[in-house]
């Protein structure tokens, strides 16, 4: 600008006008072939495709195997067997062994989980090579197999020794029936010193021992198991009443039957 001539402006070609907006068309990679694409569309709908795929896959597994049922929790039943789900089924183990049980639990549940997750998340910051082959990144790998290896075996360990036995009959969803809770049956069956009610429940149906309901014995059957016992499970002499006492027991279990 000189003074006296007037103002006059220069316009800077870098800067785009506002009218001439462009499409917003993705970079070109051809230049890389194999090695980058652009994250929308491209890359980003491969992802949406193989999610997809895998939800369809657990929908069709939970519909052809839906989740097993039990009986209603019974707070009272000191014999159940839990068991958690299979992703816990390593920390359950864990639970197990003496120095991450009973007065260490603290130990078993918090400390070495912690030890171990906090590993994990430490090993990409304690290794920051920048190579993507696991051979060349020795700690990150160690510290992933170490992890695997041990969910493994704990894993391993927590399903050969469960009695699944034991934990199929106990879980069993039993027919209810309409129970006379003041007959003398009853009364005799629920007696603390015979001891019927602490393994076979309040309502008979199953504890530490088995359910009652709908056993198909007979009263002679049910009170020779009252007086003899029935191994491995039931020692004898646990029946504590008289003669009488024993033939209205007997009777009472035997008229047990499930509607």
């Amino acid at each position: 600008m000189h003074r006296g001539k007037g103002m006059k402006f220069v316009g800077d070609s870098r800067v785009p006008a506002l009218s001439e907006r462009k499409p917003n068309i993705p970079k070109d990679y051809s230049e890389y072939p194999g090695k980058t694409e652009a994250f929308w569309p491209n890359f980003l709908l491969k992802e949406w495709l193989v999610g997809a795929v895998f939800l369809i896959g657990y929908l069709c597994l939970t519909v052809a195997h839906p989740s097993p049922l039990e009986r209603m929790a019974d707070p009272t039943d000191t014999g159940y067997i839990p068991l958690p789900d299979w992703y816990f089924l390593f920390l359950y183990q864990l639970l197990k062994y003496t120095y991450a049980s009973g007065p260490y639990n603290i130990i078993g549940a918090f400390v070495i989980p912690g030890i171990i997750f906090g590993g994990l998340l430490l090993a990409p910051f304690i290794d920051r090579g920048p190579h993507r082959r696991p051979l060349k990144r020795p700690l990150a790998t160690g510290f992933m197999l170490l992890a695997v290896a041990g969910v493994i075996y704990l894993t391993w360990e927590s399903v050969v020794n469960h009695d699944w036995e034991a934990a199929e009959k106990q879980g069993q969803i039993v027919a209810e029936v309409e129970i006379d809770k003041e007959s003398e049956g009853y009364k005799i069956y629920s007696d603390q010193a015979n001891g019927c009610i602490n393994c076979h429940g309040e309502n008979l149906d199953g504890g530490a021992g088995p359910a009652l309901v709908d056993t198909g014995l007979s009263a002679d059957e049910v009170k020779d198991i009252a007086v003899n016992g029935k191994p491995p499970g039931m020692p004898a002499g646990l029946f504590k009443g008289s003669d009488e006492e024993l033939d209205k027991l007997g009777e009472f279990i035997s008229g047990l039957k499930a509607e």
